[in-house]
């Protein structure tokens, strides 16, 4: 079923209200998630080499050759299909300050027996309710 004319003009004004209160997630919510070509293009051409060594190494009795052409072929292949932003930081980068200045985070160093010994603390001090 199609939007009325008034939904439509109210959509359009939430998506101004949006663009101009926030651009950066306006602009976030609005790309596509597809990957760039160049990516695919890299990964295609290591590939064939890979595949190409492991094929000349197995012809030529050279084990080491195939091993190479095969190393070659998986990182290729991981290359084209991991996630180009994943070395970003993602999360909180900061406190928002009441003067719209941001303050970095403080990170907490806790180890991992003090982590087990407060989660054993609030699970006793939910049981023992």
């Amino acid at each position: 079923m199609p939007l009325s004319e008034y939904e439509q003009r109210v959509l359009e004004q939430m998506e101004r209200q949006l663009t101009s209160d926030d651009p950066r997630l306006a602009n976030t919510l609005t790309q596509r998630g597809r990957r760039p070509f160049g990516r695919y293009l890299i990964a295609g051409v290591g590939a064939t080499a890979g595949l190409l060594l492991l094929v000349l190494g197995a012809a030529n009795s050279q084990a080491w050759l195939g091993v190479v052409g095969f190393v070659v072929m998986f990182a290729a292949v991981a290359f084209a299909f991991a996630d180009p932003h994943h070395g970003r930081r993602s999360g909180p980068r900061g406190v928002v300050q009441n003067d719209g200045a941001v303050r970095p985070a403080k990170k907490k160093r806790v180890g991992l027996m003090t982590r087990l010994g407060e989660r054993w603390e609030r699970r006793r001090g939910e049981s023992g309710r």
